[in-house]
């Protein structure tokens, strides 16, 4: 069973910094890509995500802000997220997919205050 564990949650201020964390428990390159979405209450949505080539997309609201990488060796993809706004506090949840199936994480909380 994939296990996805997310850190780096928290508080910050408006325009701060937070990067977050998703440790999966296998191989990254097992995935067709790997990603971050995020829950305000309603639904969730991309904020970006990763392919096993390395291609990137990013959600309009988080271009320019915020980075998705990874680090192969620790199995690891990031979301270095700067710039925050009050709009992005939401749950973040990392995913990954794998053929027909997708795996999440449990989720961060990161709350942005004004």
């Amino acid at each position: 069973q994939v296990q996805l564990v997310e850190s780096g949650g928290g508080l910050v201020q408006a325009g701060g910094s937070l990067r977050l964390s998703c440790a999966a428990s296998e191989s990254i390159f097992d995935f067709n890509y790997m990603g971050w979405y995020r829950q305000a209450p309603g639904q969730r949505d991309l904020v970006a995500r990763i392919s096993v080539g390395g291609s990137t997309n990013y959600a309009d609201s988080a271009k320019g802000r915020f980075t998705i990488s990874r680090d192969n060796a620790a199995n690891t993809v990031y979301l270095q997220m700067n710039g925050l706004k009050s709009e992005d506090t939401a749950v973040y949840y990392c995913k990954a997919n794998r053929l027909d199936r997708n795996y999440w994480g449990q989720g961060a909380q990161v709350a942005v205050s004004t």
